[in-house]
C-alpha cells in the first residue's frame, strides 16, 4: 500500500470522539494525509464538495454515528471514482429498535428505518465493525455481503493508558466502574452485587452521570460500601484509573451489550488493571477462552456472579498481581496500536 493515502473524512463528526481520535492518530502515525470535510447540510455535501473543489482523495471516509452523511457521500465518491469506507460503529435500527426500544419491530417505523440503513450500507465500498459480533450483524441484520466487512477494533490511547506504577494497595479496596449510566452498562447489578459481596473491606465507586444514576443511588441507600463520584476531565480518567485496584465493564444484556466492547476494557487493560466485564460474541473467541486474559467474565445481568469474582480478586494479592500482568499482555496482543495498524491497512488495501 503507497505511504501517502489521502483520507477524505466526510461529515459533521467529532473529531475528539475516542473512536475518531484513535483512528486518526493511528492514520497519520502510518504517515496518510487526512482532509476534513464538513457539510453544512449533510443531504447536499456533495453539492457543496463540488462548488468548493474539494480535492481528489485516496479514499473517503465516513465516520462513526454519520448515517446522514452517507447518501451525499457515495454520491460524490462514485462520481469521482473513489472508494468510499462507512465505519459506522452503532446501527441507528439496533439503536432505536433493539436497545432504546422506542420502535417496535413490526412497527412501520422500524421496517421503514431498516430499509433506511440497509441502502446506506449497501452504498458503502467497506464497511467497518469494531467487533465480530457487529460484523455478524451488519451482515445478517443489515445485508452487508461478507466480503465488504472490515473488523477494527477501537483500542485505547497508549500514550494516555499507560501500566500503573506499583504502589500500596487501597485500604479498604477500591472496585471502580465509570461510565455514562445507562441500560448496556447495567450499573444497577453493580449496586446488588456491592449488596451481595461477602468481601467486606471493599469499596464500590461508581464514577459518572447518566440516565440510571438517580435509581443506583435510591438502591444504594443503607450500603456503606458504595460511594458516587461526578465524571471528571478524560486527561484525568488515567490517573483515577490507577488509584484502583480491580475495574468493572458492563453488565447489561441487552442485544448491543453482547455485540460491544466498551473503552473502559481497552482502557483498563491498557492500565494494566484486574478487570470484570460480562462476557459476550464482541471478544474474539480465543481471549473468551483464555484464563490468563486478565478479564474475569461473568454471565450478564448477574449480580451475584459478580459479587463472587470481586471477592475472589479482592481477598487474593497474588491473584491480582497476575491478573494485572495479564491484562497488558492481553492488549498487546489483541487491542495494541500495533495491532490496530494491521488492521488498518488490511482494510484500506481491500478497500482500494
Amino acid at each position: 500500500m503507497a505511504e501517502s493515502l489521502i483520507i477524505l473524512w466526510w461529515g459533521r463528526f467529532d473529531p475528539d470522539y475516542s473512536r475518531n481520535r484513535i483512528l486518526r492518530q493511528l492514520m497519520e502515525a502510518l504517515g496518510w494525509s487526512l482532509r476534513d470535510f464538513s457539510p453544512v447540510f449533510s443531504r447536499f455535501g456533495d453539492i457543496q464538495a463540488t462548488v468548493q473543489r474539494v480535492g481528489q482523495p485516496d479514499i473517503v471516509w465516513v465516520p462513526c454515528f454519520r448515517q446522514r452523511d452517507m447518501v451525499a457521500a457515495s454520491r460524490w465518491a462514485r462520481r469521482m471514482g473513489v472508494p468510499l469506507v462507512f465505519d459506522p460503529l452503532i446501527s441507528a435500527y439496533d439503536k432505536q429498535v433493539d436497545e432504546r426500544r422506542k420502535l417496535k419491530v413490526d412497527s412501520r417505523q422500524a421496517r421503514h428505518l431498516l430499509r433506511w440503513e440497509r441502502d446506506l450500507f449497501a452504498s458503502a465500498d467497506r464497511v467497518v465493525a469494531d467487533t465480530p459480533a457487529h460484523a455478524d450483524y451488519f451482515h445478517e441484520m443489515l445485508g452487508v455481503p461478507r466480503d465488504r466487512l472490515s473488523i477494527l477494533m477501537v483500542g485505547a490511547e497508549e500514550q494516555l493508558f499507560q501500566p500503573c506504577s506499583e504502589r500500596e494497595v487501597n485500604d479498604p479496596l477500591e472496585v471502580l466502574f465509570f461510565g455514562s449510566f445507562i441500560p448496556l452498562q447495567d450499573p444497577e447489578v453493580i449496586v446488588e452485587a456491592a449488596r451481595l459481596c461477602e468481601a467486606k473491606d471493599v469499596v464500590w465507586t461508581l464514577l459518572g452521570n447518566g440516565p440510571l444514576r438517580q435509581r443506583c443511588e435510591e438502591r444504594a441507600q443503607g450500603l456503606t460500601n458504595i460511594r458516587f463520584e461526578d465524571w471528571l476531565p478524560y486527561r484525568e480518567l488515567p490517573e483515577r484509573i490507577c488509584k484502583a485496584d480491580i475495574l468493572l465493564g458492563i453488565f447489561g444484556d441487552t442485544p448491543k451489550a453482547g455485540r460491544v466492547i466498551p473503552n473502559k476494557v481497552y482502557q483498563g487493560l491498557a492500565s494494566a488493571k484486574p478487570l470484570v466485564t460480562r462476557e459476550s460474541a464482541a471478544y474474539p473467541k480465543a481471549l473468551l477462552e483464555d484464563s490468563d486474559s486478565g478479564i474475569s467474565w461473568v454471565p450478564a445481568a448477574n449480580a451475584r456472579a459478580l459479587a463472587w469474582k470481586v471477592a475472589r480478586l479482592a481477598t487474593d494479592s497474588v491473584l491480582r498481581k497476575n491478573e494485572s500482568l495479564h491484562a497488558r499482555k492481553t492488549m498487546e496482543l489483541w487491542f495494541s496500536s500495533r495491532k490496530l495498524k494491521m488492521q488498518l491497512q488490511d482494510l484500506l488495501s481491500e478497500a482500494l
